[in-house]
């Protein structure tokens, strides 16, 4: 057994400009810059994992070194006992320091402290300071300085994955550049070529779920492609690597989604319980039924985003795609997603993931059967019937309220709960004639609003105008109010209770 043997990831790492892939803006920049000699004194690389942001901090100072030319070369030689220093990691003017493991003040400030010496073998001294977010507050105050006028021999370059913690005095100082994540495309034909370099049988349908599974890092995607060749001695299939990232066919998962958005239950069930008893992943299988559900809304003819020859399906799955849409809303799409990205913190609690995941299989096919809001609407409206709205007609005068007596019209207002216009008229108003649209009274308080209130509220209720006339004295008649008082009085068993009690009286009449 061969114990030198290199992984993929560190063998086939970008040594120059041109074999750094899917950065092609910050290539082009770089070139520029060194082409036309304006090098910055503090670069800053922020991007995911795996995108090339140390490589091209190394390959940055190998350009600066390089001593194949006369001076700073987009095209370091990668043979010059500079470069390869470089490359190995054990230049004396090229520093790497992991920030995670050098926080503190100190470290930073021997690491100025020896910026300020000239080069000993290079034209520049080059800080390489990974994961750059890992510093203290004061390890970033005391750099503070020497990063914005640093000794014009001494090169910073800063790299994170968290670009959101670095201090913005920090990021002011420096040229920010953010690496990309690699288009699976590009990812498909490096790892293609790595398996022609390395005599490795890889199918297409492999490297696909390799490229894709890198999630844009060609580390991750390199670790992966390791591990299937290590575990098939060769001879890599799309089987053998489902097999490994426990993860289905999208043929299966299709099919899957095809019983879900059916409504059979059962049959759904069984085959989650299939799936499951051939080792896949349920948490992986539900991030691809998410993958699944994206695409099929990306290509659901209601807004049909973009060519559909892009998905990553093959031609049958995505003609099988169309149509399952052909009869499924882009509604019920979106409330599965819905359904769906709930449920991923919900598996990753739960103790038994297999339970979690037929429960969620049953509330998505509950969700699915469930119509629209206008398809609701819809069928209300065709099962209420069809009549046209008609205004409702207004009383005729034989409808409306009839008034014929001073008690009528009190028992008018009491019903129609005018608490104000009823307590006024009961206790001070002696009337001494009601005929049809005339009263006659005299008001012992003579407020002058009343009678416009009173005669508003009779015209709204009786359906034609009345008129109040006020007399000027009173025909010492009772009001409302007194003439209940004194019948109440007359009646034997009030009678009988107010001698019960001495020196009592009827206040009030309700």
């Amino acid at each position: 057994m061969d114990s030198n043997y290199t992984v993929l990831a560190r063998k086939y790492r970008s040594q120059d400009f041109k074999s750094l892939i899917g950065q092609d803006v910050l290539v082009k920049t770089l070139t520029t810059a060194i082409n036309t000699g304006r090098i910055a004194h503090a670069y800053i690389f922020t991007g995911i994992r795996g995108t090339g942001k140390t490589s091209t901090a190394r390959i940055l100072a190998k350009a600066l070194n390089c001593l194949s030319s006369d001076g700073p070369t987009a095209n370091p030689c990668g043979v010059c006992e500079n470069c390869r220093a470089i490359a190995a990691g054990q230049h004396i003017d090229v520093m790497e320091i992991d920030a995670a493991s050098h926080t503190g003040v100190d470290n930073m400030r021997d690491i100025l402290d020896a910026a300020q010496y000239r080069p000993t073998n290079g034209r520049y001294k080059v800080y390489i300071i990974d994961e750059v977010h890992m510093l203290s507050t004061s390890a970033f105050n005391a750099l503070l300085k020497t990063l914005e006028e640093p000794p014009e021999h001494v090169i910073f370059i800063l790299a994170t994955t968290e670009i959101r913690k670095v201090p913005v005095t920090i990021l002011s100082r420096c040229q920010r550049f953010d690496l990309v994540r690699v288009p699976v495309e590009t990812l498909k034909k490096h790892f293609a070529w790595i398996a022609s370099q390395e005599n490795i049988e890889l199918s297409d349908g492999a490297n696909e779920l390799l490229a894709r599974a890198a999630d844009g890092s060609v580390r991750d995607g390199l670790s992966l492609l390791d591990q299937a060749i290590a575990q098939t001695g060769g001879h890599v299939d799309e089987k053998s690597v489902l097999e490994m990232l426990k993860r289905a066919d999208r043929g299966v998962v299709v099919g899957f989604m095809e019983t879900l958005l059916s409504g059979d239950v059962s049959t759904a069930l069984a085959k989650s319980d299939e799936i499951y008893n051939n080792g896949a992943d349920l948490s992986m299988l539900l991030t691809d039924m998410m993958e699944w559900t994206h695409w099929a809304t990306r290509m659901h003819p209601a807004i049909r985003a973009g060519n559909i020859d892009t998905v990553p399906y093959t031609a049958d799955q995505r003609e099988q795609i169309q149509k399952i849409n052909s009869r499924v809303s882009l509604n019920t799409l979106s409330r599965i997603w819905q359904v769906m990205v709930a449920a991923v913190p919900e598996m990753q609690a739960s103790a038994n993931q297999k339970q979690c995941f037929d429960m969620l299989i049953v509330r998505l096919m509950h969700i699915a059967e469930m119509p629209s809001v206008p398809e609701i609407l819809e069928k209300q409206k065709s099962t209420t019937p069809q009549t046209a709205p008609q205004k409702t007609p207004e009383p005729t005068v034989a409808q409306k309220l009839s008034i014929t007596s001073a008690n009528d019209l009190a028992n008018a207002l009491q019903s129609s709960k005018e608490i104000l216009l009823y307590s006024y008229y009961t206790s001070n108003l002696e009337v001494t004639e009601i005929s049809d649209g005339v009263i006659k009274y005299f008001d012992r308080r003579g407020d002058a609003d009343f009678a416009h209130k009173l005669a508003t509220w009779l015209e709204n209720k009786t359906g034609h105008a009345w008129q109040l006339q006020r007399e000027t004295e009173s025909p010492h008649k009772q009001t409302v109010t007194e003439q209940k008082k004194e019948e109440l009085e007359s009646d034997p068993l009030v009678a009988s209770a107010m001698d019960l009690f001495a020196d009592a009286e009827i206040v009030g009449v309700k």
